[in-house]
């Protein structure tokens, strides 16, 4: 990076610091726990990123209830349907658009205005448009409370863009539409980067685009899962999920379109890596390993289920561990867990397959487990949740009985 473009972004990550820097105070440590922890120990690189990441106050953009999770590497549910994207998701997308400071950047999904007082610290000026007003609302008070006096809120449909301030050096989208919105093609400008997760309901990847000679050039990126785009672009949705017939996509880890070594279908993947050494079923199988206790090795995939019609599923998985010794929290244990939310995506409950610590070759375990009739969606996550050792899964079979 430029010594100038440098100097820069420390003038206004030290202009914006004093102003949050009481209330912030207390989780410092915390925070820079996380960043290194969860952030940089991820992949994470860019030196300005991870300034903006110790230096932004999450806590502020969730609810208080929840200011005690705030530095955890998880989503959290900030009212309306809508959740402030995890840590490393933000640093991820911040740090894959290459912001500069002299960049004009436009967010699709202001949610809590987390992701713009990230970009506020690294750019020149940030737009931000979020289409559920109280929502709007709410991030920018907070945000004009914080003094980042950079970000600029307006409540309306992404979709459409906000054309009086076009053209874009960078947009950056944090809900996922199932293909690009042609108003914001139309307002990056040349040389400009679009980030967006596209694709079904729950079953999205990241996409970047370079639009060069009027044209968009594609490159597809890891797994995501991201609350949809809602406006028009849930209009022109032409597939949605059947929540009558859930079903687990890619449970014998075969599909790598993007031949990274990682399964498709699976978001939020850490410490994963794809085997082909005598898997139980087909080609391979997938493996977890960790050796720094409470790193996350994990592996994720939603669906939509109605608890009123589905009563139960019978889970099943070929499953081995080696050397597991389990972490200092309760779940911090190489199992399976299905998370129940209901249609305002509240946790409501949480069953599990497992935990499995004792030594094993290949074993077929599995059990039924009860759907609250509240559930309208469901998140499989495997892994060893903070535990040290070995997990290998293969062929994980999901069948949902009626109520």
């Amino acid at each position: 990076m430029e010594r100038l473009l440098w100097t820069v972004f420390v003038f206004l990550i030290a202009s914006t610091t004093s102003v949050f820097a009481q209330s912030s105070d207390k989780f410092r440590d915390t925070r820079h726990r996380m960043v290194k922890e969860c952030i940089e120990r991820e992949g994470i690189k860019d030196p300005r990123v991870l300034d903006a990441m110790r230096t932004v106050p999450r806590h502020e953009f969730v609810k208080p209830a929840q200011q005690k999770d705030a530095y955890h590497d998880t989503a959290l549910p900030i009212g309306n349907q809508q959740t402030i994207s995890p840590p490393f998701v933000v640093a991820y997308m911040t740090e894959t658009i290459e912001p500069k400071a002299s960049d004009v950047v436009l967010e699709i999904g202001t949610g809590s205005g987390y992701q713009a007082a990230v970009l506020s610290g690294l750019v020149k000026e940030v737009y931000t448009i979020e289409i559920v007003e109280p929502l709007g609302k709410e991030a920018e008070r907070r945000l004009k409370k914080l003094d980042y006096k950079n970000v600029f809120c307006k409540v309306g449909d992404g979709y459409l863009g906000w054309p009086e301030h076009a053209p874009f050096d960078k947009i950056i989208v944090t809900c996922s539409p199932e293909n690009v919105p042609l108003p914001l093609v139309q307002q990056l400008k040349e040389g400009g980067k679009l980030l967006i997760p596209l694709g079904e309901r729950y079953q999205q990847a990241f996409h970047l685009f370079e639009k060069k000679d009027g044209k968009l050039e594609q490159k597809r990126l890891i797994p995501t899962l991201f609350v949809p785009m809602t406006g028009k672009s849930e209009d022109l949705r032409e597939s949605r999920p059947d929540p009558l017939h859930p079903r687990l996509l890619n449970a014998s880890f075969e599909i790598d379109e993007n031949k990274d070594g990682l399964p498709d279908s699976w978001h939020y993947q850490r410490l994963t890596e794809l085997l082909t050494t005598e898997p139980p079923d087909g080609k391979v199988f997938l493996r977890m390993e960790n050796s720094d206790p409470g790193r996350l090795a994990q592996a994720l995939q939603g669906m939509a289920i109605d608890g009123r019609k589905i009563g139960s599923v019978a889970i099943s998985l070929q499953m081995r561990v080696k050397d597991i010794r389990p972490g200092s929290e309760p779940i911090a244990k190489p199992l399976l867990a299905v998370h129940f939310y209901d249609q305002l995506r509240k946790d409501i409950d949480t069953q599990v397959i497992g935990p499995w610590i004792r030594e094993s070759d290949w074993e077929l375990v599995g059990t039924t487990v009860p759907v609250p009739k509240e559930a309208r969606e469901a998140i499989i996550r495997i892994g060893l949740n903070g535990a040290t050792g070995r997990l290998d899964i293969d062929d994980i079979r999901f069948r949902p009985k009626p109520r």
